[in-house]
């Protein structure tokens, strides 16, 4: 079970590759007008400002490990095609995330985007 698991897993992955846009254009920071625009409703669903630094930070808590895992490996591949990545950290049922563009140095319209994903990917991984 556990090689069919990965086996799966490493396949989705691999297509991500095939399909991940390799450009490397700066992402432009977030004005005054689209942080209150688009920070506003990631707030009520428990993102939270960093204070040390322009990044959005969420913890989520799932049933179990392997649900934590799920929603990560579809995290993953989403930030492939993005090819914008989290910083996060797991253990057990939790999984914490912190979202920044790190190019420009701060939030960006792609972890805007990141984080809509993830807050979908866990409401669907609940119901």
């Amino acid at each position: 079970m556990k090689t069919a698991l990965f086996e799966i897993a490493s396949k989705a992955i691999r297509s991500c590759y095939s399909t991940t846009k390799n450009s490397k254009k700066m992402q432009t920071l977030l004005n005054e007008a689209q942080r209150k625009e688009y920070l506003t409703p990631l707030y009520s669903t428990n993102w939270t400002l960093l204070k040390d630094r322009d990044a959005i930070y969420k913890e989520f808590v799932f049933k179990d490990f392997m649900q934590a895992f799920a929603f990560m490996t579809q995290g993953a591949m989403q930030s492939e095609k993005m090819n914008h990545h989290p910083e996060w950290f797991n253990v057990y049922n939790k999984v914490q995330i912190t979202l920044s563009t790190h190019d420009s140095n701060g939030l960006s319209l792609n972890d805007v985007y990141l984080a809509r994903f993830f807050d979908t990917a866990e409401k669907n991984m609940k119901s």
